[in-house]
């Protein structure tokens, strides 16, 4: 099948507006995740027992991740695949393909959208289906929206992360959403050393082609440069950019310090995600099936959640003593001034929705 661009898809499907009802049960005895999206979203409805799972027929679900297996989205798509497993008796196998085998996120969402059956799972940021009319999840990745992680899990854990999780159901997108997580907040990596905001004027940052990346980029004097996640490192080892930016975890997961080892911790934006599972896929699963899949993301939100500051904390420690140059960010004042045009230009259509997510903090 021809793969279709973001902007074609959009053309033929009209974003239509008959919206799909999530149709599983699930939950988990942890509090946590018995608060989550995932179990919130699918207490409704009663579709039996995930235990019961183990006498239906296997399936095998392909799983799509760009980043290794030991990143913290990494380890997150393990336990869900874990889980799944187990509370299906080994009926739904989950495939994770790693380190981007499938090809970038732009790449795996233009094919399952384009109705692709290779691909049956991904776990995407939870800003990349902006690009096919998803307006809610463009507010997840505003720049300083959440302050700390807290106030991120507070609106995962609230019933308004049902409203942006079930969005593409909403626009008639053939992807569910199951779970939410998070790797960690995003700091800017370059080549040659960086102290300050004032150091960034110049230099060219990769950036994925989406609005609110570019106008934050060029809030801080920088040029937006395009560069897929598979090309980066040969990228900033030839001099194509300057640097990028990422979770600490992915950082040094994928070798980037070794051609870019200064990392300053500016900390704009928090890396939300959210597992999709495609409609095709989901249609090939009994209602025990789909209660067990809902089941185990309810219970990965939780333990994302739980993996996340841990692991993150343990690798900036690795990062400080292997030598790279990590730049502490007292005063972030600067950085929010300088992306106040771009917060402004992506929530005021919004404004009421945005202020809700803001008034969640810790």
């Amino acid at each position: 099948m021809k793969k279709i661009t973001r902007r074609s898809f959009l053309a033929a499907a009209g974003v239509s507006a008959a919206a799909l009802a999530l149709t599983a049960c699930g939950g988990s005895s942890n509090s946590a995740a018995s608060t989550s999206t995932a179990a919130s979203s699918t207490a409704a409805s009663a579709a039996g027992d995930a235990a019961a799972a183990a006498n239906d027929p296997k399936v095998t679900l392909v799983y799509a991740e760009v980043n290794p297996l030991d990143t913290i989205v990494g380890q997150t798509a393990t336990h869900f695949k874990e889980k799944v497993e187990e509370l299906t008796g080994g009926s739904v196998v989950i495939d994770v393909q790693a380190s981007g085998v499938l090809g970038s996120e732009n790449d795996v969402l233009d094919a399952i959208l384009g109705g692709s059956t290779s691909i049956d799972m991904s776990r995407i940021s939870a800003f990349a289906l902006t690009s096919y009319g998803c307006n809610k999840s463009k507010l997840l990745s505003i720049p300083f929206t959440f302050e700390n992680r807290a106030h991120f899990w507070n609106f995962a854990n609230s019933d308004l992360a049902p409203e942006f999780l079930n969005e593409p159901q909403e626009l008639g997108l053939p992807v569910r959403g199951v779970f939410y997580g998070e790797e960690g907040f995003r700091h800017f990596f370059t080549v040659n050393p960086v102290s300050g905001i004032a150091d960034f004027k110049g230099l060219k940052l990769r950036v994925s082609n989406d609005p609110v990346m570019n106008g934050m980029v060029e809030g801080l004097g920088a040029n937006p440069t395009v560069v897929s996640f598979g090309e980066l490192y040969s990228a900033l080892q030839t001099g194509v950019v300057d640097g990028a930016e990422q979770p600490i975890a992915n950082y040094k997961s994928n070798a980037f310090p070794e051609v870019a080892n200064n990392l300053i911790l500016d900390g704009h934006t928090l890396g939300a995600i959210q597992a999709v599972i495609t409609d095709n896929a989901w249609g090939k699963l009994t209602e025990n099936q789909q209660a067990a899949i809902m089941e185990a993301g309810a219970d990965t939100q939780a333990f994302n959640a739980d993996l996340s500051e841990t692991a993150e904390n343990k690798v900036l420690e690795e990062l400080r003593s292997s030598g790279c140059n990590v730049v502490d960010v007292d005063d972030k004042a600067p950085w929010q001034e300088a992306c106040a045009k771009v917060i402004s230009e992506n929530t005021s259509d919004q404004a009421e929705l945005y202020q809700q997510l803001l008034d969640m903090k810790a």
